[in-house]
């Protein structure tokens, strides 16, 4: 089995920045089409309703021919999306472990705006744990997992800690980077390199100009919102568009830090680069976490990065197939 220990890259890849730029490269993103195309699987998109008008689009992917060993949920970060490299490469990777895998787009992700009216935010946990009940609905009487990287490893361990409750027949969650503390992220991000501020400032834009192409007269805000930085246009959204009313009470709708994942009820497993330039990693030491639940920290990885060699393999997507294969041996 995997852990944190076994990554060892090359000293030309120890660098957090060189890591999670090449992580969300073109390169790494023709990598993980070619991986997922080379197995020949067969993927059905779907459209799922996830309660109070909200409707989500995933892709259901599957080896023909090859016994089930469980289903499994990935999530992708903030502006990612099904077709992100990591996401791809991690479906390769748990097809080739005997899988089936659903992966799920945030509402206003990938080529989804069209189907919600309402804009996305990261406190929209409601539907995306509506979304897994009809997944495990829809694909029944296999065991069910879920894995996310960044954000979305920040709603996979808040949808295991509903999961009881909501009837999703959970078996086990596991996140890489996954976001602890929001307000810290934004600190770290305006603090940090401005490239990291930079790229999910223009994804996020882009998303919001297509949100008002589309909505016009719900979204008839002008070019002046669309050009405010980071912070301002976070709390922008939330004033209008949540009822949380200020940018604090947004952040902490959405934090998982301290003590809030200790009544975690399904076995979990975390994987964090302790190099990571997005996301502090001093607040995984502070967390307060049940005995199912592993930490891992690795020295290198940057943000969601964990690449291996030049040929952009990367050791998170192993890792994820690995903990999930654990809990969820073949059958005899």
């Amino acid at each position: 089995m995997l852990n944190a220990s076994d990554y060892r890259p090359p000293r030309w890849l120890r660098n957090a920045h060189v890591q999670s730029v090449l992580g969300s490269s073109p390169l790494r993103r023709r990598h993980g089409e070619r991986s997922l195309a080379q197995l020949n699987a067969v993927s059905t998109v779907h459209t799922i309703e996830a309660g109070e008008d909200a409707r989500l689009q995933g892709v259901h992917t599957a080896l023909p021919g090859t016994p089930s060993r469980g289903l499994v949920m990935l999530l992708h970060g903030w502006e990612g999306s099904v077709d992100s490299s990591y996401m791809r490469l991690t479906a390769a990777e748990l097809l080739r472990e005997g899988f089936e895998v659903f992966r799920l787009n945030f509402r206003d992700h990938g080529n989804t705006h069209h189907l919600n009216e309402g804009l996305f935010h990261s406190n929209r946990i409601d539907e995306v744990v509506r979304a897994a009940a009809e997944v495990a609905r829809l694909y029944p009487d296999r065991p069910l997992a879920v894995a996310g990287y960044s954000l979305g490893g920040n709603f996979a361990l808040r949808l295991a800690l509903r999961a009881p409750t909501a009837g999703v027949p959970l078996v086990h969650v596991a996140a890489v980077c996954p976001v602890l503390d929001p307000a810290r992220t934004m600190d770290s991000m305006e603090q940090g390199l401005p490239v990291y501020l930079w790229y999910f400032e223009r994804k996020w834009r882009g998303s919001l100009a297509r949100k008002r192409a589309l909505f016009p007269q719900t979204h008839a805000f002008d070019d002046q919102v669309l050009g405010l930085r980071m912070r301002p246009l976070t709390q922008w959204m939330v004033e209008r568009h949540t009822e949380f009313g200020t940018l604090e009470r947004y952040f902490d709708g959405y934090s998982i830090a301290g003590d809030r994942l200790a009544g975690l009820q399904v076995p979990a497993s975390i994987l964090m680069a302790a190099d990571d330039p997005v996301i502090p990693v001093d607040g995984f030491h502070k967390l307060q976490l049940p005995p199912d639940t592993e930490l891992e920290i690795s020295p290198w990885g940057g943000h969601c990065g964990f690449l291996q060699s030049a040929k952009l393999d990367g050791f998170a997507e192993r890792w994820i197939a690995g903990r999930i294969s654990e809990r969820l041996p073949r059958p005899q």
